[in-house]
């Protein structure tokens, strides 16, 4: 998931002013990718590691190296970078979280934005888009429900012509304690209501981006889950909870079951690892990757 936040307000956020930018390297001997079975495509957020490596293009090399076929949610002034290094964008982004179709104040916005992303994406090649529900505004779940389907329809028929999939995403709204670990008053903050946007919308190219980390805090039950909602997974996002840190053992969900319940449903998109580093992020993404890789 994206939001506009001034690079320096989340760096601030995230402790990683006053202790210094880390500039987690490669090491020369880690010669063989971590990711080596290829059973499960996996991808890097940008937001989450750009304030780790020096450069765009040191992070599509840190991808690579990884065995990661992509680097997700970054502007398209970066995917010709990504093309270099034979990865894709697995998933892009577009109007932010913080807007959305259940207000139809901001319809018009949400649309243009989404269309104009569609567009670019069928230039470079990219399959998907994120969308979100917006916040409340004090809407009744009802009401926010009535706007979104007709507030949608516009940009979902463009998806549909283009050939793009438009992923929306549940996000939890108990944790406040970050600007991005939680998001209190986003309206869309229950899977089952979301599945109940997508099929009242009605189309094929409208799916669920199904984020563990977000599930696991609002729901749990998160393996039944991936099995029930199956045919609308249009894309996965991972961290650890509670924090949203690494995929370690000091956090509760069981990756690798994740992992390979995916695989038993025929999942064969990407899982993006969407972790906030609080340590080494090159050995946070070596973990996770590896977690991943069943």
């Amino acid at each position: 998931m994206t939001l506009r936040v001034p690079r320096r307000q989340w760096l601030q956020a995230a402790g990683l002013l006053g202790a210094g930018m880390i500039s987690s390297q490669v090491q020369a001997d880690d010669d063989k990718p971590v990711a080596t079975k290829g059973r499960i495509q996996q991808s890097l957020v940008h937001w989450c590691y750009a304030p780790h490596w020096k450069s765009f293009d040191e992070l599509c090399q840190t991808a690579v190296r990884l065995g990661c076929k992509s680097i997700e949610l970054c502007d398209p002034e970066h995917w010709p970078t990504l093309k270099k290094h034979g990865l894709t964008c697995a998933i892009s982004g577009s109007h932010g979280f913080p807007k959305g179709f259940n207000n139809p104040g901001e319809w018009e916005e949400c649309t243009r934005v989404l269309k104009q992303r569609i567009d670019q994406c069928v230039d470079f090649g990219v399959k998907r888009v994120i969308t979100f529900t917006g916040m409340s505004h004090g809407l009744s779940k009802e009401e926010g429900a009535e706007n979104f389907v007709k507030g949608i329809k516009e940009a979902v028929a463009h998806a549909e012509k283009q050939k793009v999939d438009l992923c929306l995403e549940m996000l939890n709204t108990r944790d406040d304690s970050h600007p991005m670990k939680g998001h209190p008053g986003y309206q869309g903050d229950d899977m089952e209501y979301c599945i109940g946007l997508i099929n009242k919308v009605g189309s094929p190219r409208l799916k669920v981006l199904f984020d563990i980390y977000h599930v696991q805090i609002m729901h749990g039950d998160v393996i039944r889950r991936i099995r029930q909602h199956k045919e609308h997974i249009g894309h996965i996002h991972t961290a650890g909870n509670p924090g949203r840190g690494e995929l370690d053992p000091m956090q509760e969900i069981n990756y690798p079951a994740c992992m390979h319940a995916l695989l038993d449903v025929g999942y064969d998109g990407y899982v993006g690892q969407e972790f906030i580093p609080t340590r080494d992020a090159w050995t946070g993404l070596k973990e996770a990757v590896s977690q991943c890789d069943v």
